[in-house]
């Protein structure tokens, strides 16, 4: 049995998420949610081993502590999903210091913080997957064409991804995805694709076999441009 943990996971992208890595028999998904209460309230009529778990993502101290809860109640994470993240509107010059180092902070720096807490444990059990749900406006091929704050912090979590996969052994990999426009209260009514249609290539890179890639970024399961 592998246990995978998402964040951000009570709505949208991240809920997909845990519903399509639950109907794997062999996964225990730890759903992610700022606010326990809803993340509960969100497990209910996923089929599968699902768990919801606390997990605050603006206070690095506050998340150390959690995970700490988390991996004693449940076990080691050999899948982390690091889905959880904030749009903040407005350019460099208009943004607030704060909306920027929120930004940082969750789409991340958080996200670094849980990758530094789990892969010592993957790199024990010889088998780990990471992945890191980004956005094409997070890509300097594409033009870091978001908000600032929100295609800065994406692309910074890119390069992460493309660094670390160099200091990984092969059993460990990571990835970065983009899910494309979707429609989720980030995304609007108006997007083109559903949260299932969004989750698929997280879910895809979640569980690729021993063979798969590591160090890549995707969109609907075909590399992409950085």
């Amino acid at each position: 049995m592998k246990t995978a943990l998402v964040t951000g996971a009570n709505r949208g992208i991240g809920l997909a998420i845990v519903a399509g890595l639950a109907k794997h028999p062999d996964i225990k998904v730890l759903l992610g949610s700022r606010n326990l209460h809803n993340g509960e309230k969100s497990t209910a009529g996923i089929k599968g081993n699902v768990v919801a778990v606390e997990l605050d993502l603006s206070d690095q101290a506050q998340l150390q502590k959690q995970y700490a809860t988390i991996v004693a109640a449940h076990g080691a994470v050999d899948i982390l999903v690091n889905n959880a993240g904030v749009l903040k509107e407005g350019n460099l010059l208009e943004l607030s210091e704060e909306a920027f180092q929120s930004s940082l902070r969750i789409n991340f720096l958080a996200a670094f913080d849980l990758i530094r807490l789990a892969v010592p444990g993957m790199i024990k059990r010889r088998y780990g997957r990471i992945v890191n749900v980004s956005s094409g406006w997070g890509s300097f091929a594409e033009g870091l064409t978001g908000p600032a704050a929100y295609s800065i912090s994406k692309a910074a979590l890119n390069a992460l991804t493309l660094s670390l996969a160099k200091d990984l052994p092969s059993n460990v990999k990571v990835n970065s995805m983009c899910p494309g426009w979707v429609r989720t209260r980030m995304g609007g009514e108006g997007a083109t694709l559903s949260p299932e249609q969004g989750a698929d290539t997280a879910i895809w890179l979640a569980t690729l076999p021993e063979n798969g890639p590591s160090g890549g970024f995707f969109r609907e399961r075909n590399l992409i441009e950085w």
